[in-house]
């Protein structure tokens, strides 16, 4: 197998197919490394064409698997996984990792072939120049060395090819992109969201973006994409390609060149370094399955492993020139470990007509977006925070759903008209913390010889003082929707909230202007190496309230094409 490169990416995901697609599409001979096994789109591992009964205990985990396995490591961070699934998302027992006493971190990971785009919401979300601004203006963490004007075009150009349907807004907090047809709003959603718009200017109740194709274009159709069927069981697997994954879109793309090559079960153990010419040289991979040792060569080398991921491969890059970490002359490798926090649930009633009812089921649900960027006089706190909702009409629920009744009794009311439930949660930003931080530990090491990686992260007082407002908040928002029975859930100050609750980390490898406190520049290009970027998560250098995974292929898409024009014109 040839070991020369163009282009090593390491890892599958969201970000990695990306760079794939970009390098492919513009010559380059592209190497792809993912450390878990390969899944192929459309093959055995996708369980969209099962039945409920088809699967092995209508896909509820075994009591021993619940209680001992798998299962119960997610059910600890509060997923409640069903079988068809479970396989796409990591044992932590298998693949540790570590945390202070009493401070746990929720990694949730995905080892295989598209990471986790394969199980992702899909809630693709642009983010506002208020977002990119609030370093800057508020002084908490590191200033962003980019702006909403440098993403706009990029961020056009991933929704145009992933297919992201959605309804145009008009908000300035959450900018319109180039959508496909929205998904409509239940009635009991448009009835909370009329509502609102007459009590409110800033807060508005939206159908979500999704990255789920309504109208297909020539081009999705020509990857073998097709129009979402509204089954909603997009975490399976997606065979008709309708939502855009690692497998559906960007790879196709890629492989149609061929330009790409792509390696499964190898881990990547450190991005090696050439001291004299102050150049990454390439990577050095452990097979997961024979442990065997091998190298790989490149002119460029792009860490799209996830945030913690990257994180963890370039704490083990050490070298004479980088004793701490490959690019870590600043020594801010690792720190900045960001994330979004909920702490607030709310559940109410919609008082709408019960024999309304949704056809199919949405692959999205709806959303209030942050109303918070400017501060207000109500608020002790900095930032913001939005909420992710949902109405449901229980009249259709099925014979598993909760219900009164047993046999005959639950049996007959299965299609009978009941009660609009409208639920929102609260998604909040975590401010940059230099303290919060992933180092690699001393003494334990997992099965291939690499140290874990420890995470000291928190939620500090301004998140707690968030919580506390939000409760406020979503109550008045719930009652100016014309609800009933409302019921908001607000965590206890004295309880412990995980971070990495919400699967969105960021931080690490933070972008910055400065070389003496970030890792990369505006590019994803770290200061220190020129051939070396990092598009993924870790570049991110705060969170926002919205879901990143839109702002990562943005990032990524624009940095593959700053690089490829350096690679054209060999200067790097």
């Amino acid at each position: 197998m040839n070991n020369d490169y163009d282009v090593i990416i390491v890892g599958s995901g969201i970000t990695g197919s990306w760079a794939a697609k970009e390098f492919c599409e513009r010559g380059f001979n592209t190497l792809v490394i993912e450390r878990g096994r390969n899944v192929d789109h459309r093959g055995p591992e996708y369980k969209d064409f099962q039945a409920p009964w088809d699967l092995q205990n209508r896909g509820m985990p075994e009591e021993t698997l619940a209680e001992n396995g798998h299962y119960a490591t997610l059910r600890k961070k509060g997923h409640l996984y069903k079988t068809d699934a479970l396989h796409f998302f990591v044992d932590d027992k298998k693949h540790p990792y570590s945390y202070p006493e009493g401070k746990p971190f929720m990694w949730t990971r995905g080892y295989q072939l598209g990471g986790r785009s394969l199980t992702w919401g899909r809630q693709v979300l642009r983010w506002s120049p208020m977002d990119f601004e609030a370093n800057a203006k508020d002084g908490h963490g590191i200033e962003w060395p980019i702006g909403y004007e440098d993403l706009a075009p990029w961020y056009s150009y991933v929704e145009k090819f992933i297919g992201v349907s959605a309804n145009k807004d008009g908000l300035k907090t959450l900018p319109d992109g180039e959508f496909q047809t929205p998904w409509e709003m239940s009635y009991a959603e448009q009835y909370i969201s009329n509502n609102i718009a007459k009590k409110y200017t800033d807060r508005h109740l939206i159908i979500g973006r999704a990255a789920n194709l309504t109208s297909p274009t020539e081009e999705q159709t020509a990857l073998g994409r097709g129009k979402c069927l509204a089954r909603s069981y997009c975490r399976r697997g997606c065979s008709f390609g309708a939502y855009s994954s690692s497998q559906s879109a960007t790879l196709p793309a890629a492989h149609k060149t061929g330009n790409l090559t792509v390696i499964t079960d190898s881990i990547v153990e450190r991005i090696d370094y050439d001291d004299v010419n102050n150049k990454v040289s390439g990577v050095s991979v452990i097979d997961a399955n024979t442990k065997e040792r091998r190298q790989y060569k490149s002119r460029v080398v792009f860490m799209c492993a996830s945030a913690l991921g990257t994180v963890q491969i370039m704490l083990n890059s050490t070298s004479k020139t980088f004793p701490n970490g490959i690019a870590n002359s600043s020594g801010m490798l690792g720190h900045y470990i960001l994330g979004h926090v909920t702490g607030v649930v709310a559940n109410a009633d919609v008082p709408v007509s019960e024999d309304k009812y949704a056809f199919g089921r949405r692959p999205i649900a709806t959303y209030i977006p942050n109303y918070r960027h400017e501060k207000q006089d109500d608020a002790d706190f900095e930032r913001g925070f939005g909420f992710q909702t949902t109405a449901q009409n229980r009249s259709f629920s099925s014979p598993n759903s909760k219900s009164k009744g047993i046999g005959i009794i639950a049996k007959e009311s299965v299609g009978k008209p009941g009660p609009w439930r409208f639920r929102a949660f609260m998604y909040g930003e975590v401010l940059p913390y230099y303290e919060n931080a992933a180092t690699l530990h001393p003494t334990q090491k997992d099965e291939w010889g690499m140290p874990l990686l420890h995470i000291d992260a928190e939620i500090k007082a301004n998140e707690r003082k968030m919580i506390k407002q939000a409760a406020k908040d979503i109550q008045e928002i719930l009652e100016a929707g014309g609800c009933t029975n409302i019921q908001v859930k607000a965590t206890p100050e004295n309880k412990h909230i995980p971070m990495g609750m919400q699967v969105h980390e960021m931080g690490g490898a933070c972008m910055g202007k400065n070389p003496d406190s970030s890792i990369l520049n505006g590019w994803g290009q770290a200061h220190d190496i020129p051939n070396l970027f990092v598009t993924d998560g870790a570049c991110m250098a705060s969170s926002a309230t919205q879901n990143p995974s839109l702002t990562y292929m943005a990032i990524t898409a624009r940095a593959a094409d700053y690089a490829a024009k350096l690679l054209k014109n060999n200067i790097i």
